[in-house]
């Protein structure tokens, strides 16, 4: 027997259990057709979060790094050199972990059943690794900067 959509109930509450009817019809309304519509968001917000995090650390650390370069030639230790570039790495690691948290969302999104329940559940999860991978970064960045400037000054603050 053919179903349309027009004859399909259109509330939860006029859904009953057993006939596969129901069962069609609890699908379509509760996994609509515009669920992964917030499952994609919510994996583009971790993305771009936790890129721009990445990127304002790095950005920030980098600039701790140049200032070594106005320092006299014989204070600055290459070692010191290579040990600031820890805040940079840390600021990348950032971006990546947004990168897979954005793949295993995008990979979990189904268009034929795919809830509106999963749909805010991966917006929820891609923004806040989103947020606080930007927030890391940003702290990260500022951190970084003041502790590679200060560690180049006094190489015995380094731990």
């Amino acid at each position: 027997k053919q179903v349309s959509r027009e004859s399909l109930p259109t509330g939860p509450s006029s859904v009953s259990s057993g006939s596969p009817q129901s069962a069609m019809s609890a699908a379509l309304v509760y996994c609509p057709s515009y669920a992964s519509y917030f499952g994609f968001l919510g994996a583009a917000s971790a993305l771009v979060f936790g890129n721009m995090g990445a990127a304002y650390g790095t950005w920030k650390s980098a600039v701790g790094m140049a200032a070594m370069a106005k320092l006299p030639r014989h204070r600055v230790q290459p070692e010191m050199v290579i040990k600031s570039m820890l805040p940079v790495i840390m600021a990348g690691v950032c971006g990546i972990y947004g990168l897979i948290i954005a793949v295993i969302i995008a990979n979990t999104v189904d268009s034929a059943a795919y809830s509106l329940y999963s749909g805010y559940a991966h917006l929820g999860a891609g923004l806040a690794v989103g947020l606080s991978n930007l927030a890391s970064g940003l702290s990260i960045g500022m951190c970084g900067d003041i502790g590679v400037r200060d560690s180049a000054r006094q190489p015995k603050l380094y731990i």
